[in-house]
C-alpha cells in the first residue's frame, strides 16, 4: 500500500518568505557549482564585513560563566531596566522593566504579540510593501492580514483616510514599520499622530516595529510612536540586530505602553507565552546595557562618508543614470526598493526578472511582490554592500533590463 506524505497545515498556502524562498535556494545550487552570488537579498551586516562593536562581544565574553542557566522569562532584569530608560529618555514616561520582554530577535516576539492578541479572523492593518514575517505571523496566528498601501507616489508614505476605510469591526491592530522595510521611508510626525488618533478612535492597538530606529540619512528624523500614543496601548519592537551589527546574537525586545487598566491582560498574555519558551538567549542579554548605554557606533557610518550612507548614495547615482529605473531616496533603513518604468518595459515580472538576473549576472534580490504588494514592476536591495560593489551590481542590472527590452523589441516586430 503506498504511503500517503505527512500533510502540513493549510495556514501554510497563504504564507510567503522569498527573502530566504526559492530564488535564495537556487543561488545556494549555483555557488555549490563554483558561481560567486552578490547576496542582496538579506540585511545581514556581518555577512558583508560589519562587525559587532567590540564593548558587546568583550560583555557577552565577560559574561558567559553567569549565563548557563535559564534566566526569568521576561529577561534579565538590567536589560530589562536599560531597555525602559531608553524609552523614557525618549519620552514615554510610562516605560517600565515590568513591561519589557526580551526574546530571540524581533521576529520570535512578532510571533508572541500577535499569538496574545488574536482570535480566529481578526484583522491586523499591515503596510503593503511590508517585511512579509508581518503578514505571515499574522496568518499563521489565525488573523487576517488587510494591507494598506504605500506607493512610491506618495513617498511609500500611507494616506490615513484609506487606512480608515480598511478598519471593520473585526481590526484588531495597526503595524506600523519606522524606519521602513523595504522602503527605506520615514513616518514624519504629524502622520505618526493622525495614525494614533486613527487607533485611538477604534479602539485598536498600536504594534510598532522600530528595528531600524538608529539608521538614519541625511535631514531624516525618528519619532517614536509610543511617545505619541501616550496612554493608548502600544507595544514597540526594537533590538540589536540592525543598529548594533549583531544579528546572529538573536536578541530583541517589545515594550508594552499605555493605561495599566488597559493592559493587564495582554501583559499576563506575555507572560505566560513568554514562559512556555523558558527565556531569550541569556549571553546576547548581557550586550544590552552596553549597547544602549555605551558609545554611538551607527552615525558615523550613515553621515556623509560613512560606509552606509554612500552605498546609499551609490544606489541613487545608479538609478539616476538607468534608463529603465526609478526609486525613492530612502530615509532609513538598510534597503532601497527600486521600480522598474512600465513604458520602457512592459508587462514586467519581478519574478521572472529576478530569477534571469541570478542566472545570468550572479546577482540575487528580492522581487518587490514578495512584500505583499499587487503590482510586480519592484525589487529590493541591501544598502550593505562597499559603494563600489553597488555600482557594479547595478551594471549588471542595468545589463540585464537591456536584454530584457531587446527581447520586447524583438517580439514586437516579429508580431
Amino acid at each position: 500500500m503506498p504511503q500517503r506524505p505527512v500533510p502540513t497545515s493549510s495556514r501554510l498556502n497563504e504564507v510567503r518568505y522569498e527573502i530566504r524562498g526559492a530564488l535564495s535556494h537556487r543561488a545556494r545550487d549555483l555557488e555549490a557549482a563554483g558561481r560567486d552570488i552578490v547576496r542582496l537579498n538579506i540585511g545581514n551586516p556581518g555577512a558583508f564585513g560589519f562587525q559587532t562593536p567590540a564593548h558587546l562581544r568583550e560583555a557577552m565574553r565577560d559574561s558567559l560563566p553567569r549565563s548557563e542557566a535559564y534566566c526569568q522569562q521576561q529577561g534579565l532584569p538590567q536589560a530589562r531596566e536599560a531597555i525602559a530608560a531608553q524609552q523614557r529618555a525618549r519620552g514615554s514616561a510610562s516605560a517600565s522593566a515590568e513591561r519589557v520582554f526580551i526574546g530571540n530577535g524581533v521576529s520570535e516576539l512578532i510571533d508572541l504579540s500577535l499569538r496574545a492578541l488574536l482570535e480566529a479572523g481578526d484583522e491586523v492593518l499591515i503596510p503593503a510593501p511590508d517585511y512579509p514575517l508581518w503578514t505571515a505571523a499574522t496568518i499563521l496566528n489565525g488573523g487576517k492580514a488587510v494591507h494598506y498601501s504605500c506607493p512610491a507616489s506618495r513617498n511609500h508614505l500611507p494616506d490615513v483616510d484609506q487606512m480608515r476605510a480598511l478598519i471593520t469591526p473585526r481590526t484588531r491592530a495597526i503595524v506600523l514599520i519606522n524606519p521602513n522595510n523595504p522602503t527605506g521611508a520615514s513616518y514624519p510626525r504629524a502622520l505618526l499622530e493622525a495614525i494614533v488618533e486613527l487607533a485611538r478612535q477604534h479602539r485598536l492597538v498600536l504594534l510598532a516595529d522600530e528595528i531600524y530606529d538608529g539608521i538614519l540619512f541625511d535631514d531624516a528624523r525618528f519619532q517614536p510612536l509610543a511617545v505619541l500614543a501616550g496612554d493608548h496601548p502600544c507595544i514597540t519592537f526594537g533590538g540589536l540586530s540592525k543598529v548594533h551589527r549583531a544579528c546572529g546574537y538573536r536578541v530583541g525586545w517589545l515594550t508594552v505602553s499605555g493605561r495599566e487598566s488597559r493592559l493587564a491582560d495582554m501583559l499576563h498574555a506575555f507572560d505566560l507565552l513568554a514562559a512556555l519558551r523558558l527565556c531569550g538567549n541569556v549571553p546576547g542579554q548581557w550586550t544590552i546595557q552596553p549597547a544602549l548605554q555605551g558609545p554611538d557606533t551607527i552615525s558615523a557610518l550613515t553621515a556623509p562618508g560613512g560606509r552606509l550612507h554612500e552605498s546609499r548614495r551609490a544606489v541613487l547615482d545608479a538609478v539616476a543614470k538607468s534608463e529603465f529605473l526609478h526609486v525613492v531616496a530612502p530615509a532609513g533603513a538598510l534597503y532601497a526598493f527600486p521600480g522598474v518604468d512600465e513604458n520602457k518595459l512592459e508587462n514586467f515580472d519581478d519574478g521572472e526578472f529576478a530569477l534571469e538576473l541570478l542566472e545570468s549576472e550572479s546577482v540575487l534580490i528580492v522581487p518587490g511582490s514578495s512584500f505583499n504588494i499587487d503590482y510586480r514592476n519592484y525589487f529590493r536591495v541591501t544598502l550593505l554592500p562597499e559603494a563600489v560593489m553597488i555600482g557594479d551590481v547595478f551594471e549588471r542590472i542595468e545589463r540585464a533590463l537591456c536584454r530584457s527590452a531587446e527581447r520586447q523589441h524583438r517580439s514586437r516586430q516579429v508580431a
